[in-house]
């Protein structure tokens, strides 16, 4: 018998937190944000909740109060930590302890931007929360991005308003389950109206929180196409990273980080490098994995995912984790972005599938739709070859074998080199392959180190790694 989820209105979330006489705190909702404090004026018992409500809509009476931020800009999440951390502060200066016993304090805000009168922006914001669970405990703080989907400035202020209210909730009330918190922040809300790109937990409630694991959960429920996450595993809001950037990604399973996908990396960067107007200083490296990479061996397993995170993160490389099973759709999300340059670097095999049409059956223009977001103005391949263990033959750009019917397109993208081959790679690589690797891992046999990188061999060997803990147990038994 199926359990049908109650899901409770703002009122009744609002109520809720209202007639909890220990919580107690302010709410600063600057920009376009005014609408989470109506609820609990509106839901009744307010005077139990709110210490104080502001609006510091204006841009110089906001400087008074938070002081100027160094890039001018106001929706920002430093911005946003300045307001938690003011208003947090000024409650412990102005409620003294002794005078309020038992109370659990905290400062919410949001500083926003909704959709301009042109309809050009559709506008985003900064949401968060600083809270204690105990009147003695160090503050938690949940901060998250959000991007506006809806095409009219109310409805987005509304939607703001109840996602405001479903963060204060979850707090409270699911604060041991942020697995559930985050799904909770959609109550009331269509996925379609709201994208939520980045969310960070940090605080004595939250020790044990990996946010690489909530920004998994944010791409796996469909609340963003993609996240990224920096070589020190903090979470990155993707429009700071690409923002009018040269970009160059490698997309893999990484499981693990072979000599091969290193190879292909540094050869394909620097032939990217080389290009005009491109230096490492405007440029960003991305590895990215897609979310159906991870469900290839069936239900995602996070401490596979971690594993491979942390290896590529010991390497100092910055992870972009995204739900494009298509290499078109990643492109198309960089150029959201950036009008900058885009190289990717990708094997034979890869490039084969991108030029066969069954994988654009759903869309109503086919591969020649999909061709148009993926060969975008300054986007190139650089080619990886392949070598076929039966024959021995090397595959490149130049013997490779398309579908009939697309050999003069695929000639239209090699001669105009869009499609450039990797030409100084290492001959010794070629025969490396991660399932023979995997496989050497997990029944125990050695050799494998030599195929990966000397840091990423001896983090398996620390970490049993990639089933080679099991392994090593199994040969002891």
């Amino acid at each position: 018998m199926s359990v049908i989820k109650q899901v409770l209105t703002p009122k009744q979330k609002a109520l809720a937190i209202n007639l909890d006489s220990s919580i107690y705190g302010t709410f600063a909702e600057i920009g376009a944000g005014q609408e989470t404090v109506r609820h609990f004026f509106r839901a009744g018992g307010a005077s139990r909740t709110i210490a104080k409500a502001m609006s510091a809509y204006d841009k110089d009476f906001s400087d008074a109060i938070y002081g100027k931020e160094d890039d001018g800009r106001y929706v920002t999440q430093n911005r946003l930590r300045k307001m938690l951390r003011y208003e947090a502060d000024l409650v412990e200066e102005r409620l003294p302890r002794s005078n309020n016993p038992g109370r659990k304090y905290f400062s919410y805000a949001n500083t926003v931007t909704t959709i301009n009168f042109d309809k050009t922006m559709k506008g985003h914001g900064w949401v968060g929360l600083r809270f204690q669970l105990h009147e003695n405990e160090d503050y938690n703080e949940i901060v998250l991005h959000v991007k506006f989907k809806e095409n009219d400035a109310t409805s987005q202020q509304e939607t703001l308003g109840n996602l405001g209210v479903n963060l204060i909730y979850g707090a409270f009330f699911y604060q041991d389950n942020p697995r559930k918190l985050i799904e909770s922040l959609y109550d009331g809300i269509a996925i379609d109206k709201l994208e939520i790109d980045m969310i960070d937990f940090s605080g004595p409630c939250f020790r044990y929180v990996d946010n690489r694991l909530m920004s998994l959960q944010l791409v796996r429920r469909g609340m963003t196409d993609a996240v990224i996450f920096n070589s020190e595993g903090h979470n990155m809001l993707p429009a700071d990273i690409l923002y009018k950037k040269n970009i160059f990604a490698v997309r893999g399973s990484f499981r693990p980080v072979t000599l091969v996908n290193i190879d292909m990396f540094e050869n394909g960067l620097k032939m990217f490098l080389e290009q005009e107007q491109i230096r490492m200083e405007n440029t960003e490296v991305l590895f990215e994995i897609t979310v159906s990479n991870l469900r290839a061996e069936g239900d995602i397993d996070e401490r596979d995912f971690l594993d491979r995170v942390d290896v590529l993160a010991k390497l100092g490389y910055t992870i972009m984790l995204s739900n494009f099973s298509e290499y078109y759709r990643m492109v198309d999300y960089f150029t959201q972005y950036t009008q900058g340059k885009i190289g990717v670097a990708m094997g034979v095999n890869n490039l084969l599938d991108v030029f066969d049409e069954e994988y654009y059956r759903h869309l109503p223009g086919g591969i020649l739709e999909a061709f148009g977001k993926f060969f975008k103005k300054d986007m190139r391949v650089f080619l990886y070859p392949y070598k076929e263990a039966a024959s021995g033959e090397l595959l490149t750009s130049e013997n490779l074998h398309v579908q009939a019917n697309l050999k003069e397109l695929y000639k239209y993208f090699k001669i105009n080199r869009r499609i450039v081959d990797i030409t100084a790679f290492n001959p010794d690589y070629l025969e490396i392959y991660s399932r023979e690797i995997l496989k050497m891992i997990a029944e125990g046999r050695s050799g494998w180190e030599a195929q990966l990188p000397e840091t990423v061999a001896e983090m398996i060997h620390e970490r049993g790694m990639f089933g080679y803990k099991a392994a090593i147990e199994l040969n002891e038994i």
